[in-house]
């Protein structure tokens, strides 16, 4: 199963919300309403909470509309994206697989900011325009600001945080949209995308290592252009330097898998013959006669020689102890009806997506309806390591 929230489907994109979306939401939704509350002492708490809200669910709409941008961008360039998932950090768009060249790479990437940057000035526009019309032409202050109501407030905080996100995703620092147009570049100047990756990312460290070197460095007083200093802004400053260096790694580490799995099929990754159960086979004998016996996670179930489920150690877990010797297989598995399978003249890249969408170790890989292998996590570790990666 994929972790989060889906919360609907946009052009045919489903949209999810990472857990920890949930952290920051709270975080921002708290950050506003003592802010609002520093410049509108005369707001009511009911208000202020109710505002602070609105606002933190527009700016998650923004993000949405940037992730959007990206991803109507990839379709037009002949890519599919099935999902778009917000987390922590902002969001992304999840893309089935590299952009097909430079050219595409930079298109898909540029538009995101461009939107943020569009949606910040037409809402910087609009506040504009609402304290005009209240008969103000004082530069926009905290006591300026504190004189309007909830709308003009909430339009000029969006407007500004929207072109400081979209300066944000510029920063060269892969994979960051600036990271990646980065990429594009030297993808273009190389004709290489794994040293172009390697390159970025090498910046994108970079860039991460200097985040955390000013995270410490504001913990100890020193004040930093825009973040300012003390410990609990240098904490976040530091969290996003470390999250920016773990997706650098990983985003190449991606890349150098996608190159290696290039042209391989399933049938050279997978494990043929895997050991079956019975449907029939209680908790208990599955537990002593296969699981103690192997190192393997799951096991398919099998009926009348066709295959009618998987059962996991993630389900035998769920079952306490005592009822082992009552619980078949049956009750425990998984039915075939819902389980995702590959074929084996497949793709071993396409099932290693497969794996990462559904949020599990292993796929039966079926041919002609009858199981012939399975496939696992495990099998693209020892296909890494036996091509020297």
């Amino acid at each position: 199963m994929k972790s989060g929230i889906k919360i609907g489907k946009l052009f045919g994109i489903e949209i999810h919300l990472d857990w920890s979306w949930l952290l920051i939401f709270v975080l921002v939704t708290w950050n506003l309403s003592s802010l609002f509350g520093q410049f509108h002492e005369d707001w009511s708490t009911a208000l202020r909470w109710g505002i602070a809200l609105i606002a933190s669910l527009s700016f998650f709409a923004s993000v949405l509309a940037h992730e959007l941008a990206h991803s109507i961008t990839a379709r037009m360039q002949g890519m599919q994206v099935r999902s778009i998932t917000l987390f922590l950090f902002g969001g992304v768009s999840n893309l089935q697989r590299n952009p097909p060249s430079p050219k595409a790479e930079f298109l898909i990437t540029i538009v995101g900011p461009l939107t943020s940057f569009a949606l910040g000035f037409v809402l910087t526009a609009l506040s504009t325009v609402s304290i005009a019309s209240l008969g103000s032409e004082m530069p926009i202050t905290g006591e300026v600001l504190g004189r309007f109501g909830p709308v003009v407030t909430v339009l000029v905080w969006l407007g500004s945080v929207n072109i400081i996100l979209g300066v944000f995703n510029l920063i060269p620092g892969f994979p960051l949209d600036g990271g990646r147009i980065l990429r594009s570049v030297l993808w273009a100047i190389t004709d290489d995308l794994r040293r172009a990756t390697r390159w970025a990312a090498g910046v994108g460290q970079l860039v991460a290592w200097a985040m955390i070197f000013a995270a410490v460095s504001m913990a100890f007083g020193a004040e930093v252009p825009f973040f300012g200093t003390g410990l609990a802004n240098g904490l976040w400053l530091g969290f996003i330097g470390w999250f920016l260096n773990s997706a650098s790694v990983q985003s190449y580490q991606q890349v150098v898998l996608e190159d290696v799995l290039d042209g391989v099929t399933v049938e050279k990754l997978m494990r043929k013959d895997p050991p079956t159960v019975s449907p029939a086979h209680s908790i208990d004998s599955l537990v002593h006669e296969y699981v103690m016996g192997t190192d393997d996670h799951a096991f398919p179930v099998v009926e009348d020689g066709r295959l009618a489920g998987m059962v996991t150690l993630e389900d035998i877990r769920k079952v306490p102890r005592e009822e082992w010797p009552r619980t078949t297989v049956k009750m425990v598995m998984t039915p075939a009806a819902e389980l995702e399978s590959v074929s084996p003249e497949g793709e071993a890249e396409e099932a290693l997506r497969k794996i990462r969408e559904r949020d599990v170790r292993q796929l039966p890989v079926m041919r002609d309806g009858e199981l012939v292998g399975l496939i696992r996590r495990r099998d693209f570790v020892r296909w890494m390591q036996l091509s020297g990666h």
